[in-house]
């Protein structure tokens, strides 16, 4: 099929060169052809916007390549892993797949066995995360004690004592919780929580209990974060302090969330790409520096343009952008709900992904996130 490929190629590339220097050849032979060609180039190359053009029509053509000679990449099929028997909680009001806050952690590998990967989070500790093949998908923090300290999950993994699980929504996370909470009081300081309806905090057995809602399934419950009142206390700011190891922490984590995402929605697993690493950081770290937020940079390079630059070939590509959110888990929850971005994180012909991330003097992370096929 790659030399189909080459050979339909350069077939289209003899018919542009035909009908676009025609009368140069009839007049000069091929060398008034070739000056031509070089004086057109020279006239092109700076022209941002002609080379995003041919950039996304290069990509189009492929792509229709694909669909015409049905040329997928290969994806090995992710086995299905059973999932737990879920229990009522016996300490606690919720429980992820029958872990609790408090619980230790030899309790919780007892469960989940060792987890496979371990990365640090704005509060200062490490998120473990649990899964196979990114299904049962849980992350977990601990104190120094060893205890559970703050659990996450996307899937459905949720028992409660108040009749709740991923299965039902807003209205019924309201109806038998009450009112959310507007803000969280650390000493003397009152901290207002974001006021959008795409999520909502409650302060339950002195744990701070967010349910994240996708708004694009009838707000039903994409996600729920538990973290203990002492914890939460225990961080000072709205972010925290810029760190490369906090930087690596949330890069690391957008992956695995995005791949717990996909499993979720039966889409296949995607693989690290190093290469991208460093395209993904460049642009989070020019829009962090300069003050700015957008696919475009200030010297008009698209994502593709920046792909490109760094000598990385693709025949598909994405890219989606996030700023503000103090953590991996906020800002993956805001990309799954802006339509553009979810399609990318869900998207089934993607195969690869990158994550680059950086700081503003507060602390402000800016997120970039990297997708392609090869």
């Amino acid at each position: 099929m790659p030399k189909i490929r080459t050979i339909v190629f350069f077939l289209l590339i003899g018919v542009l060169i035909w009908f676009f220097y025609e009368d140069d050849y009839k007049e000069g032979g091929l060398s008034d052809v070739w000056y031509e060609m070089k004086d057109d180039f020279n006239n092109l190359k700076n022209n941002s916007q002609i080379r995003n053009t041919i950039t996304n029509l290069r990509l189009g053509l492929e792509n229709l390549f694909d669909s015409v000679t049905d040329k997928e990449s290969e994806v090995s099929p992710s086995p299905n892993i059973e999932s737990p028997d879920l229990t009522k909680p016996s300490e606690q009001t919720f429980s992820i797949h029958n872990i609790e806050i408090n619980d230790s952690k030899s309790e919780v590998e007892n469960i989940l066995n060792d987890s496979k990967r371990s990365s640090l989070n704005e509060y200062g500790v490490n998120w473990h995360t649990y899964h196979d093949h990114y299904q049962n998908f849980v992350m977990v923090a601990y104190n120094e004690d060893n205890e559970v300290t703050a659990l996450y999950t996307n899937q459905d993994l949720i028992s409660s004592s108040v009749d709740l699980a991923l299965e039902n929504d807003k209205n019924d996370v309201r109806d038998a919780l009450g009112e959310p909470l507007d803000s969280i009081t650390k000493g003397y300081v009152k901290y207002r929580i974001d006021d959008n309806d795409d999520q909502d905090t409650y302060l339950i057995d002195d744990n701070y209990v967010t349910f994240f809602y996708d708004i694009h399934q009838e707000d039903t419950i994409a996600a729920i974060q538990i973290i203990t009142e002492s914890l939460e206390n225990e961080k000072d700011d709205y972010f925290a302090s810029p760190d490369n190891a906090l930087a690596e922490g949330l890069e690391y984590q957008l992956f695995d969330l995005t791949n717990a995402a996909r499993v979720k929605f039966n889409e296949p697993i995607l693989e690290w790409h190093e290469p991208s690493k460093a395209t993904a950081q460049n642009h989070s770290e020019d829009m962090a520096e300069n003050n700015y937020f957008g696919h475009t940079n200030l010297d008009g390079q698209s994502p593709f343009d920046r792909l490109e630059d760094d000598d990385i070939t693709f025949r598909m590509a994405g890219e989606n952008l996030a700023a503000g959110q103090p953590n991996s888990i906020y800002a993956h929850q805001g990309l799954m709900n802006s339509k553009g971005h979810r399609d990318n994180i869900l998207k089934s012909d993607f195969r690869l992904m990158s994550v680059g991330v950086a700081f503003q003097e507060d602390g402000q992370p800016f997120y970039t996130e990297a997708y392609l096929t090869k």
